[in-house]
Parts: C-alpha cells; structure tokens; sequence
C-alpha cells in the first residue's frame, strides 16, 4: 500500500509533506526520477528530517545530474527515461513515493509524471501552496487527476495559514485537506510529527 506525493508545480513543498506522511505512517520512502544532484538532494532532505534508517529508503531509477524537468536533465545526459523501467520496490509497510514538478512534468517524449502515478496505480495526496494563485492551480491539478480517474486521498496545504484559500479548495475542488504546514523554522522531526493529520493518509474518498 502506498500513496504517491504530487505537487501543482515545483517547489511547493513535496519533499517536506513527503517527509510529514513518511513519519505519520511510519512508512518507507521512494523517489522514481531525482533531477539535481548538486547539494541536497530530495531523498537526502527526508532521510535528515526524518531520521530514517536506510532500510526504509530505495535508489531511484533514474538519477540525472542538472535540476530541471526530467525529460531535459535526462536529454542533457544522453539519457531516455523508460517507463518500464519504473517498478513499485518490496516493501511490506506503506510506502511514500515523490514525484518531480507537477502533474503535466514531462518524462520523456510522450510520457509525463501523471503517466507515472497511473502506472503504479497509486492514489495520490496533491502538495499546493497556500498563497495567492494556489486555487486556479490546485483545481486545475485536481482535475487532471480526476481525468485519469487517479484516486485522490486529500490536499496538503504548505504556506501560512490562508483560510479563505483553503475553504475554496475544500469546497469548489471536492476535496479534504489533510494538513496545512506553516513555515517551520527550524523544520524538525518533532515540528512535523506535531502537525496531525486531519483525515486518514490511506483512506481515498470518493468524490460526492
């Protein structure tokens, strides 16, 4: 079982709500596509958050040197993703997967990360930011989803606290937020531990 981690766009903080569902299921964490190796990277930043042992993270299948859209730092690497080549690891327990970007982020010359999340039949938790423009984005990502008919657990609002944002959302995008998480300084373990889920992480809701 699993739940896959998208965004409305990059940079909205997939990596930190990855981390915050990755300890509030106590679950294993995997990233398909890393693009960026400089610094940093995605899984290393859960890995240091969470303080997981290695046993509960899995390589990536592709690994890209520049950070920029897949399909592009695979180009720059005389690479081409192939989506045979991504397979759900052996885990028993949940599992956490992050995508790169947002839904329409392509992959290669046909396929896109929204191609991925179908493949691996997994639902999916939508990462939006809670700051002006967030509802266009987030309905529009929800609607893609809903295209493909990808099961959607709930949204996960990163930013400060934006009420007025986060009942649009609820209510013209039929969905639940999870979890709203406000800028954290310093971003610890036990700050995202103490932001409790509002709904069951597993638990898909069908759209009424």
């Amino acid at each position: 079982m699993g739940i896959f981690i998208t965004g409305t766009d990059t940079d909205v903080g997939k990596t930190v709500a990855a981390a915050w569902a990755m300890l509030h299921l106590s679950a294993s964490y995997w990233k398909p596509v890393q693009a960026g190796i400089e610094g940093e990277t995605d899984e290393a930043h859960v890995r240091r958050i969470t303080g997981a042992g290695d046993e509960r993270f899995f390589a990536s299948a592709y690994t890209l040197p520049e950070p920029l859209s897949p399909h592009e730092a695979a180009r720059r690497a005389c690479v081409e993703i192939d989506m045979a080549a991504f397979a759900l690891p052996p885990v028993t327990g949940p599992l956490v997967v992050e995508g790169a970007g947002g839904l329409m982020v392509p992959l290669n010359q046909t396929n896109y990360v929204i191609d991925l999340i179908e493949q691996l039949r997994l639902p999916a938790i939508l990462v939006a930011r809670s700051s002006l423009g967030t509802i266009n984005h987030t309905l529009l990502s929800l609607g893609a989803l809903r295209a493909r008919q990808i099961p959607i657990v709930g949204v996960v609002l990163n930013g400060p606290p934006t009420p007025h944002n986060r009942a649009a959302i609820e209510t013209y995008g039929a969905v639940r937020v999870l979890a709203e998480i406000p800028p954290l300084e310093p971003l610890t373990r036990e700050a995202l531990l103490a932001i409790e889920p509002e709904s069951d992480l597993m638990e898909v809701k069908t759209q009424e």
